[in-house]
């Protein structure tokens, strides 16, 4: 089995540090400054995807430049790496330590994401990552299916953790089972919308995972 993560918002307490670069990008390319709302709707897409939908009337050039723009913004304003959510690292040792697998599938660039696992001092600790940048962006299934492939793992041994609609979306297009998270930027009714085996108020309920796997096989057979 294997259980993957979505990062900001679901292990990674970013949110308001995403918002703030993309107000400030916004502001500085000369565009309206979305609300934190309408950024926070957003988290979880690949950045071009992001932008697409923040601005729908922006051309690619226009899109290329605000991405540059947030970009450098959100590395400027590292101060260190954004802090992991409560339980988070007990979480995943005692995943691991229960004999599963971990992974990651985010909307954050591979540069971005190695950034932060070297900052968290968590270089090479997953078994598999995927970045939208170098794959599909959610809710494409094919993040998912690159790592069951490079893992080996057939859809019955798989579970996708995240905090927006984007993230279980895309484990209803890959067949997978899902968790939602009730603490990140989507609603709790959006993420139940899409069957999530459960959806829980911190990550250090998924240590109850078994539980979890076999209220859901009973609520489906």
């Amino acid at each position: 089995m294997i259980v993957i993560f979505d990062w900001d918002g679901t292990l990674c307490d970013s949110i308001d540090h995403i918002v703030a670069a993309m107000q400030g990008a916004a502001r500085e390319v000369g565009l309206a400054v979305p609300t934190p709302a309408a950024v926070r709707d957003i988290v979880g897409l690949g950045l071009p995807q992001a932008i697409a939908q923040l601005f729908p009337e922006l051309g690619e050039a226009e899109v290329k430049r605000l991405a540059a723009s947030y970009s450098k913004l959100y590395v400027s304003s590292d101060q260190g790496p954004a802090p992991m959510y409560p339980g988070a690292m007990d979480t995943l040792h005692g995943l691991r330590d229960a004999g599963l697998e971990l992974a990651v599938a985010t909307g954050k660039s591979r540069r971005g994401l190695d950034r932060v696992l070297t900052g968290l001092g968590l270089e090479g600790f997953f078994d598999s990552t995927r970045c939208a940048d170098e794959t599909h962006s959610k809710p494409h299934p094919r993040m998912l299916n690159e790592i069951m492939s490079e893992r080996g793992k057939a859809a019955n041994e798989v579970i996708m953790v995240g905090d927006t609609e984007f993230d279980l979306a895309m484990a209803v297009n890959a067949g997978v089972s899902s968790i939602g998270v009730s603490y990140g930027v989507h609603a709790v009714e959006r993420l139940q919308s899409h069957g999530p085996l459960a959806i829980v108020d911190a990550l250090p309920d998924l240590l109850l995972l078994p539980a979890i796997q076999s209220r859901g096989a009973q609520s489906t057979g």
